[in-house]
């Protein structure tokens, strides 16, 4: 297992984050925290869970499996700026995660959900979540404050800057990291930890590793590779990934026992190696960005259009991606926005790729339309 320093904390976190959002709810809480024991065993020293997943069980379940953890290692919780809008809500809801856990103090407690920059400011605003994770603080009760965030990198950017955070928990992946990836280049620069989630895109990596076989290198299946991504960049100390059976933990750990560093000639490498076998998928470069007159999201919005292009959902599907990315994703408070193109033709000028992207946003811009009018059926 490799380890690395978080940030300026001082502590040394395995390459190899646990997160506690996969398991497997049919077997006895004895068995999934079993996982833990043996994630520990093999190196794994950084446990990520939140009261939210499985309604707090997972908390509970962690806390069965501390009873007997040995050795160094560290927990990560977290508290939503929107469930603890006040900082007695968020003092509150921290004894009660320390009390399924069955620990005095948690090592890395997150700021929550911020999907955009309001539910920063909510979350820091006066007598609000950040207030009471401060109070937490100065009682021992955590020790390190970070933030969790699905904002686009320049966000990200945006919020560390305040000095707020000793760390920062966003998702990046080997298919969405020119999106994520001033993200971390920000985190890195104000010298906070980086923890990466979802390095199987959700789960969608290995549904469709039929169509990522260009993701591997020989020998290699897509989802080694993604976890190999992820776990061999030197800008991330900990990839969390959510294991369900032991098999996936010895996969992930052994990645970790061989990964070497992926230098900045071997991203660029990886860069051109995505826009060459994905001739329909937009890459994120964000070349298209500043060409836009109307100032619509286009790279965000084709990170959409990809699942149609590359997953080939059908119609329901990809409703249900839209639904999501409005509320948790990169379309948060971006509702809309596709219809707004006057079809100027400067963004399919800067395109790399030369992809028919005010066809796209047409098609994209119909899409958000029915799903208006679906709202609006279901109102009556």
């Amino acid at each position: 297992m490799q380890y690395t320093e978080y940030g300026k904390t001082g502590k040394q976190v395995s390459a190899v984050g646990f997160g506690g959002m996969r398991f497997d709810m049919d077997k006895s809480y004895e068995e999934n925290a079993d996982l833990l024991h043996y994630a520990r065993s093999l190196g794994v020293n950084y446990f990520d869970t939140a009261p939210g997943y499985f309604n707090g069980k997972s908390e509970e379940i962690f806390g069965v499996a501390i009873k007997e953890m040995t050795g160094d290692y560290y927990i990560a919780t977290k508290g939503s700026p929107m469930v603890f809008d006040t900082a007695q809500k968020a003092l509150d809801g921290i004894r009660i995660s320390l009390d399924r856990l069955g620990m005095d103090k948690i090592d890395f407690y997150h700021i929550w959900c911020l999907r955009k920059l309001e539910h920063y400011e909510i979350a820091m605003r006066p007598g609000g979540l950040y207030e009471g994770v401060l109070k937490a603080k100065e009682e021992g009760l955590v020790e390190h404050i970070v933030c969790s965030t699905h904002m686009p990198g320049h966000e990200v950017r945006t919020i560390l800057s305040k000095d707020e955070f000793e760390g920062v928990l966003l998702g990046m992946n080997i298919i969405n990291f020119p999106y994520r990836w001033d993200g971390v280049l920000a985190a890195r620069e104000k010298g906070c930890g980086v923890v990466a989630m979802n390095p199987l895109a959700g789960g969608a990596i290995p549904k469709y590793a039929d169509k990522l076989g260009f993701l591997s290198a020989e020998g290699e299946t897509p989802v080694e590779a993604a976890l190999r991504f992820n776990i061999c960049c030197p800008q991330i100390n900990v990839s969390l990934v959510g294991f369900t059976n032991k098999e996936e933990i010895e996969m992930a750990c052994r990645i970790a026992e061989d990964a070497k560093p992926m230098s900045e000639e071997e991203l660029q490498g990886l860069r051109a190696h995505l826009s060459k076998n994905m001739d329909e998928i937009c890459t994120a470069c964000g070349y298209c960005l500043d060409s836009c007159p109307e100032g619509i999201p286009i790279p965000s919005l084709m990170m959409v259009y990809n699942h149609k292009a590359l997953f080939k959902k059908n119609m329901e599907e990809i409703y249900d991606r839209l639904r999501h990315e409005y509320s948790w994703g990169v379309l948060v408070g971006r509702d809309g926005m596709a219809e707004k193109c006057i079809q100027c033709g400067k963004c399919e000028e800067a395109c790399t790729q030369h992809l028919p992207i005010i066809e796209r946003l047409q098609e994209m811009a119909r899409w958000e339309a029915e799903l208006k009018a679906m709202a609006e059926a279901n109102k009556k």
